[in-house]
């Protein structure tokens, strides 16, 4: 079965139905499960929300497993519904406080079914979903409000489609900007002006820091689906580029940096490093080098790291690395020469350097790193070192980062830190900061899910002091796990930010500790602040700390 149309896919306005497929063919064998059409355009949406971003469109896997007929019949539909229900240890959450009995249910037939084969979105549907609602002339020419845009947080909130933008000076919700649905990633311009926000249904959107009240300037539907956006950060390019990655259809597309207008796009579709031709070759994490016009661009299925420069986009130049699959997120090492980048169904982390352009090092580690953009600090033995968590280990891997005074530790995990559980997503510290922190919010138990490990990286061999963060919040008891995620620092590096990440109709907040003593210091509150996720706080994403 085929799309009719691109515009069936991209109709719906409520949510990107992005696999809202139509009804299941009269034709189809008695045998084969199938599902009445509103059952499965229900678990068509809820499979592209939930399951999508590590299963893959076409279902075919990268950090989850492959989930084609031929994989999913073997497990039968009793076996899918308990692995739904009860999640996994490898980092796969349970469903059972999040969707229903009959949810549960339709979603494992789905899943069963022969994937649909979704459209393309090239230039013309790119520009016309292109809209700058306030052109450059037009917009301030200096900061109309008396907000220190260096401590402001852009956090995500998941389920409404929305970025609350918080006032980390006072704790404040200065302004909630509608955006496109489940905010994957923020991040800001050169200038520290301009946040860029991308959702999963490929809506970036641009907003202007420097209104009295930050507003969208710009938008555009970069894709069907999508995760990752950067700007140009070198000298000479400051804001002059914005780029972002499709999940589908696999590609990325460079626009202009100050109204988004879309001027080149590439195909990430080709071989993997082990010489097959992968149709769904999605793009994950986006950097952009500080000390070259290039953006680092990860292509998760195929294991290939693009250096793409950018100083003349119409005579492209890519430098294509071989690393491993599946590639996902990562970050700078302090000295923001190396990036680092997990391949996480491949257990390894491959390492750039973007000054040669070529890969330094490809690390094993435990079972799927996640770091999100990982951590920098000095270790006391092995000096400089770059830290990533677990999906599917309980442990922080500490990669040595420095090649010219610590040759011997360069490039190999000299450390194993015990965490507090499997299912992590992020770490984080800060130049400032004794402390590294680190989630397990994709943890099945509920204890260990809203809890977090926090280690005095001047005495890591006392272990951890093990926090429950969502106790902190006070919030009331419902059945939803409380997933405390993604800790993230003010500006000066004093105190630390966790979301409390509770189901869709359930109270969330953001649990702020004092990093030095590690005790509350406030928890923001607010029925707008719904299932907030990723928080971003503008001169750490800038500037790259952490």
């Amino acid at each position: 079965m085929r799309w009719s149309s691109r515009a069936l896919w991209a109709a719906s306005v409520a949510l990107p139905a992005l696999l809202a497929l139509a009804p299941v063919s009269a034709s189809a064998q008695s045998a084969d499960p199938s599902l009445a059409k509103e059952a499965k355009d229900q678990s068509a949406k809820i499979y592209f929300e939930r399951c999508a971003g590590c299963h893959g469109v076409l279902r075919k896997g990268a950090t989850g497993k492959n989930l084609e007929p031929e994989a999913t019949k073997k497990l039968g539909q009793q076996r899918l519904e308990k692995i739904l229900t009860l999640g996994t240890e490898g980092g796969m959450p349970n469903f059972d406080d999040i969707l229903s009995k009959d949810e549960i249910k339709n979603v494992a037939t789905y899943i069963q079914m022969t994937p649909d084969a979704p459209p393309e979105w090239g230039m013309k549907e790119m520009k016309d979903s292109w809209k700058v609602t306030i052109p450059a002339d037009k917009r301030p020419t200096k900061k109309l409000n008396n907000v220190n845009l260096d401590n402001v947080f852009s956090v995500t909130l998941r389920d409404t489609g929305e970025v609350a933008l918080i006032d980390g000076d006072t704790h404040k919700i200065w302004n909630i900007v509608k955006t496109g649905y489940a905010v994957h990633i923020s991040r800001i311009s050169a200038s520290g002006r301009y946040v860029y926000v991308i959702g999963r249904d490929g809506k970036l959107d641009m907003i202007d820091l420097w209104m009295e009240k930050p507003e969208v300037v710009a938008t555009i539907k970069t894709a069907l689906d999508a995760r990752s956006v950067e700007t140009s950060k070198s000298k000479g390019f400051e804001d002059k580029y914005a780029i972002a990655g499709g999940y589908w259809p696999p590609q990325y597309v460079i626009m202009d940096g100050l109204t988004l207008e879309p001027l080149k796009i590439v195909s990430t579709r080709g071989n993997t490093v082990d010489g097959t031709y992968h149709p769904e070759p999605r793009v994950a994490s986006i950097v952009a080098s500080p000390i070259k016009p290039e953006f680092v661009v990860n292509v998760k299925e195929t294991g290939m790291i693009k250096l793409v420069d950018y100083t003349d986009i119409k005579a492209l130049k890519e430098t294509t690395i071989e690393s491993a699959k599946f590639l996902h997120d990562g970050g700078w090492d302090a000295s923001k020469r190396y990036f680092l980048v997990a391949a996480n169904a491949s257990d390894k982390v491959a390492v750039v350097d973007t000054k040669e352009g070529k890969l330094a090092a490809l690390v094993d580690t435990k079972s799927k790193p996640h770091p999100g953009r990982g951590a920098n600090f000095v270790h006391p033995k092995f000096g400089p070192v770059w830290a990533t968590s677990h999906l599917g280990s309980d442990v922080i891997t500490l990669i040595g980062t420095d090649p010219e005074k610590h040759k011997e530790s360069a490039w190999k995990v000299v450390a194993e830190l015990k965490n507090h559980g499997a299912g992590s997503l992020f770490v984080k510290t800060h130049p400032k900061s004794k402390n590294l922190w680190a989630d397990a919010p994709l943890h099945p138990e509920r204890e260990l899910a809203e809890s977090v490990s926090v280690y005095d990286i001047s005495n890591l061999d006392k272990g951890p002091e093990i926090i429950n963060v969502a106790k902190l919040a006070e919030l009331p008891e419902t059945k939803a796990i409380k997933r405390v995620v993604h800790a993230e620092y003010n500006a000066k590096g004093d105190e630390v930010w966790f979301s409390i990440w509770a189901g869709k109709t359930d109270p969330s907040a953001i649990v702020v500790l004092d990093d030095k003593t590690r005790k509350l210091k406030t928890v923001i509150k607010d029925p707008k602040l719904i299932t907030p996720t990723g928080k971003f706080n503008v001169l750490n994403t800038q500037h790259d700390i952490y």
